[in-house]
């Protein structure tokens, strides 16, 4: 063979063993959905390797998942919330309906423990909640029965999630399981406003608004027990929709 014919056959294999590397690699990563973010389990900085895969997750949460049906989480909805805040037959009570919270796809883990319970720290720069506000009862001396809109803006506020997880095994694959999930919700920063009430009546609405802002974050403890019910079942569903698609074996690897 002459040398000019040597060269080309090695560029010629040269190429075949690239284009092979790059076949190879598009095979191994071809099951791994785009979404999830590989961990090694022998990986020093577990931790931190878990607490990326979940900011890698952010911008997916936000728009949704249709290959797992998972919807957007910006907004998610809440049925009701329902608060007596004032007491005796003709106390001051608010139900708020249909509400809708943005910003928490918007979040950052602080940390991290694993075992059984496990926990995580999350932040969210503001959750921005909007309702159907209704009221009956008197508020001080005025008559507070209507309808309207209720805005808050939560914010700085700091989640602590804790929970247990089991294990399940299908087709000899291994999948998690959130079994209970708690979460608690604090708030630095609380903004609560009602509007377009009583007809636009504005003693009424000035009223009920400098009640919200000199006792906001007592009205948040009022709503904190069905806040924490409700937040519970709503982040334990997104995370078992996402569980039940990707095994253990696709994110966490030797």
């Amino acid at each position: 063979m002459e040398l000019s014919q040597f060269s080309c056959s090695v560029r010629s294999a040269g190429k075949l063993l690239l284009i092979a590397r790059d076949i190879g690699g598009r095979c191994v990563g071809e099951g791994l959905p785009e979404y999830v973010k590989q961990c090694s389990k022998s990986d020093p900085k577990l931790i931190t390797c878990l607490i990326d895969a979940l900011h890698h997750l952010r911008s997916y949460l936000k728009v949704g998942i249709s290959e797992i049906e998972l919807p957007s989480v910006e907004p998610f909805r809440m049925d009701e919330l329902t608060l007596s805040l004032t007491g005796g037959t003709n106390g001051y009570k608010i139900q708020l309906r249909d509400l809708f919270i943005r910003g928490a796809s918007n979040y950052t883990v602080e940390d991290i423990k694993l075992g059984s319970p496990f926990q995580a720290i999350v932040r969210m720069p503001a959750l921005i909640l909007d309702a159907h506000y209704s009221s009956s009862g008197v508020l001080i001396i005025l008559p507070a029965s209507g309808n309207g809109t209720f805005h808050a803006r939560f914010g700085d506020a700091k989640v602590l999630v804790r929970g247990t997880i089991s294990t399940k095994l299908r087709e000899n694959k291994t999948y998690l399981n959130v079994d209970n999930l708690d979460v608690a919700l604090g708030v630095k920063n609380l903004q609560m406003r009602v509007s377009k009430i009583f007809n636009n009546n504005r003693i009424l609405t000035e009223a009920i608004n400098l009640f919200l802002r000199e006792n906001g974050q007592e009205v948040l403890k009022l709503m904190e027990p069905q806040l924490k019910k409700k937040l519970s079942a709503l982040f334990a569903g997104i995370v078992n929709q996402l569980l039940r698609h990707v095994p253990v074996e696709s994110f966490l690897i030797p």
